[in-house]
């Protein structure tokens, strides 16, 4: 924003008689226009009320009249208001036709009608300059015919707020002179408003942490902490008033404007938080985000953002249950976190059943409706359009239909359904299913899309079934793209919540990281990049293990960025590590088995030098430095945790630590943080594994034998035919976003370790145009979780008279 400052001042004429309210619609209009950089209120009196003055922006208001501008005076903090006018030019006055070498320090003053802000100012300012200040109600014509009561020294000066009068000579000029002060007052915010685009260094304030032994559940620790209120965050990390949306006290939406407000600005250091192959159970990514931005903020105290994905509805309820992180490394209220949020999932599923419903509309219409002109004159001018240019076979429009309602809650029983079984729908009976919400492609196109108007090309392009003819139909040849468009526009922006501790977080977007690219959004990313500053970190996670969700990162999510990662954290744990080194399943809800709870340190010899190895190495094949992350658990020995550390280091990584921000929070990481700052300094050569132009089958063959350790791919006939329809469509540009199990390297979950010596099996491959990505199906790939034995909500319960939530984790 440097440069010049241009000065708006508009006049607003309003009618002589009206109203408190229609005074007020009007103050309002102004404090939302950015043009406008002063107002000043000239009304009568009667209309100057209370409620009209503080209506008005402090930071517009020129005449210095509100509540808050006159208690700055009073208080002698002016470096965010303003002096009245009027006040200052009866001041200037005095000092000019003052008597020549007599100072007005130490006068005594009469102030006379001196009553409301003005006159608050005035005494104000004259008490400020060192004068003694009498107040009379009385008229001056009345005080002129009476001999001055006081008996002292010094000459007395009476002043009227209308009329000045010293030593019985009249002063003119206030008139012009307070014009001239109130275009100073004026410029003056005009200059403040430039230099608050500019960026604003951070005020953070941590929260303290007391953290207790034996550590209490997720749900008791966080509500042990009273949250920040999110508009004091958002002020405390350099956000503008006018940039922030509040969804109650403690979470907000932050707009897009930001990005072009600090479009100068220099980016922070990129972290990224991926894992080793996990066991069921999860090893603790999340957690280890949040510890580490703790660590980062209120102990290293640099600026330092954590970007996480939005929970599902399906795994809070099913078997999984809340995704804020845990112990002392959380997102708060997590309550808030894990349920609704500010109902992104909500538009994304209203947008894509909006499709179906369109799909199946215009299948009905078109096969039922066989005058064309009646029907034409039914559909909107794009879907008109695109008829003429149809051949006549293709009148029912989809011969395959790609879009499924959504739902986000686990329901087996939605995979396949049969639907247009009312007689209304006059035979027209097809199968279908439903699939949970975060696997929508609307989802992974919100998580990629860099702008409002990106989304919008990205929803219209989505295609959603084929013609007769072969041809793909996306939204908008449906007409639906800007309806879309519009149930999507708030989700587009990232939720701003806090840690435990108080730093800043945004939760944004959640795809599916085996079927999608499993990462938070790419906007979430730039906003948390602009506002931390050149010396900041912000760190984003990336979905289950290296080869799945930080592959797709770099592939796919940098490609579509244009960011560049600094370091990649690696999250190992000890329990991880001894399943990759030969022992037993592990399950979520059964009883860990003996070689997880006892020190064995032949399991983990054998883990580190296959899983946490490769895993390193894949990491390495992108240039960026490792820092691996233990994520120590209280059955973890140190001579396991030693060795761990050792043989990463060993394995190429730039530093391993353990890490204890579960039972500590952000001080348990601050050795983490000392490492990630000192691998952020190291030079990052930063590639992707193949380039835009490579065919997509060698894309895929790279991604399997480099990253996964395939000796080669096998292409099912269904999947060769779709490359080949793909490259014919002007697809084969688009990255690979690798659809398998994220239990192995391996497409077989129970193949552990470093699997070799495999073909990986493709059995299909399908397209996500708007998000931009072309996804292999390696295996069964379910779209509908089913709900276990024991679903998490049977221990879920709500107290309706405290409103207090139990058993959500």
């Amino acid at each position: 924003m440097a440069g010049k400052i241009g000065l708006n001042i508009t006049q607003i004429c309003l009618p002589r008689e009206c109203t408190e309210d229609e005074i007020i619609e009007e103050v309002l209009k102004l404090n939302e226009d950015p043009r406008v950089h002063g107002v000043y209120l000239h009304l009568p009196p009667a209309s100057l009320t209370s409620r009209v003055l503080n209506t008005l922006r402090p930071e517009k208001d020129v005449d210095g009249v509100s509540d808050l501008n006159v208690g700055r005076l009073v208080r002698g903090d002016m470096s965010q208001g303003f002096t009245p006018p009027l006040a200052n030019a009866v001041m200037e006055l005095l000092a000019r036709h003052g008597e020549q070498n007599t100072p007005m320090e130490g006068r005594t003053v009469l102030v006379v009608g001196g009553e409301g802000p003005l006159g608050v100012a005035l005494q104000c300012l004259m008490q400020r300059g060192g004068m003694v200040v009498l107040n009379s109600r009385r008229s001056s014509e009345g005080l002129q015919k009476q001999v001055c009561p006081h008996r002292c020294m010094r000459t007395h000066t009476h002043i009227h707020l209308h009329k000045v009068h010293l030593q019985n000579v009249e002063m003119s000029g206030v008139g012009p002179l307070t014009a001239a002060l109130r275009m100073r007052n004026v410029v003056q915010s005009s200059s403040r408003w430039a230099q608050g685009q500019q960026y604003r260094p951070w005020t953070l304030r941590s929260l303290k942490l007391q953290p207790l032994s034996p550590v209490p559940s997720d749900i008791e620790i966080s509500r042990a902490q009273t949250p920040k209120p999110v508009d004091q965050l958002a002020q405390e990390i350099g956000l503008l008033q006018e940039e922030t949306e509040a969804y109650g006290r403690t979470k907000a939406k932050v707009r897009l404007s930001l990005l072009d407000r600090l479009r100068e600005q220099p980016d922070g250091k990129y972290v990224l938080v991926a894992g080793i192959t996990p066991t069921p159970l999860g090893e603790g990514k999340s957690t280890v985000v949040i510890g580490l931005v703790q660590a980062l903020s209120a102990h290293l105290k640099l600026n330092s953002f954590a970007c996480l994905r939005q929970p599902s509805q399906g795994p809070t309820f099913g078997v999984k249950g809340g995704a804020a992180g845990g112990g002392y490394a959380q997102v708060i209220p997590m309550e808030e976190f894990n349920l609704h949020l500010t109902g992104d999932i909500h538009a994304i599923t209203a947008a894509n059943n909006l499709v179906a419903a369109a799909i199946d509309a215009r299948m009905l219409h078109e096969a039922t409706q066989t005058d064309k002109v009646t029907v034409m004159s039914q559909f909107g001018a794009i879907v008109i359009s695109q008829w003429r240019v149809m051949p006549s076979e293709c009148r029912v429009v989809l011969k395959m239909i790609l879009t499924s309602q959504l739902v986000d809650t686990n329901d087996r029983f939605l995979r396949k359904i049969t639907v247009g079984q009312a007689s209304t729908e006059k035979g027209h009976v097809r199968e279908t299913q439903f699939d949970i919400a975060v696997a929508s492609e609307i989802m992974a196109i919100l998580a990629l899309a860099d702008g409002l108007g990106d989304m919008k090309t990205r929803l219209g392009r989505m295609v959603v079934g084929s013609s007769r003819s072969g041809q793909p139909i996306t939204a908008e040849d449906l007409g639906v793209s800007g309806a879309l468009a519009v149930l999507m526009k708030d989700a587009i922006k990232p939720t701003l919540m806090q840690t435990l501790e108080g730093s800043p977080v945004f939760v944004h977007a959640g795809p599916f990281a085996n079927i999608a690219h499993g990462n938070s959004s790419v906007l979430a990313d730039k906003l948390a990049l602009k506002l931390v500053g050149e010396d900041g970190f912000v760190v984003t996670e990336a979905g289950f293990g290296a080869d799945i969700g930080m592959e797709k990162f770099f592939n796919i999510k940098c490609r579509a960025s244009g960011l560049r990662p600094n370091v990649v954290v690696l999250v190992a744990t000890v329990r991880a590590l001894k399943m990759h080194g030969g022992g037993p399943n592990v399950s979520a809800g059964s009883p860990l088995p003996r070689e997880y709870i006892d020190e064995n340190l032949s399991l983990v010899t054998k883990g580190c030098s296959s899983n946490l190895r490769k895993q390193i190495q894949i990491a390495h094949l992108f240039g960026v430095p490792v820092v691996v992350a233990l994520n120590v658990f209280k059955t973890d020995t140190q001579a396991e945790i030693d060795l761990v550390c050792q043989m990463a280091k060993e394995s190429g990584a730039a530093d391993a630590v353990p890490c204890h921000h579960w039972a500590r929070g952000g001080r348990g990481s601050v050795d983490l943080a000392q490492a990630v700052k000192q691998a952020s300094s190291q030079p990052s050569h930063f590639q992707f594994l193949y380039s835009q132009e490579t065919p997509i089958v060698e894309k895929i063959r790279m991604i399997a034998q480099k990253v996964y350790g395939a000796d080669d791919i096998e292409l099912s006939p269904e999947a060769q035919a779709k490359i080949d329809y793909y490259n014919q469509q002007g697809y084969g540009k688009l990255p690979i976003c690798m659809a398998k199990t994220h239990l192995s390297l391996s497409h077989l979950p129970e193949k552990k370790g470093t699997p070799t010596g495999f073909t990986l099996p493709i059995r299909d491959i399908r397209a996500s145009i708007g998000a931009g990505f072309i996804y292999p199906l390696v295996g069964t790939m379910s779209t509908m979780p089913g709900l276990p034995t024991r679903p998490c909500f049977y221990d879920i319960d709500l107290d309706p008279v405290t409103e207090e939530i139990t058993g959500l984790f």
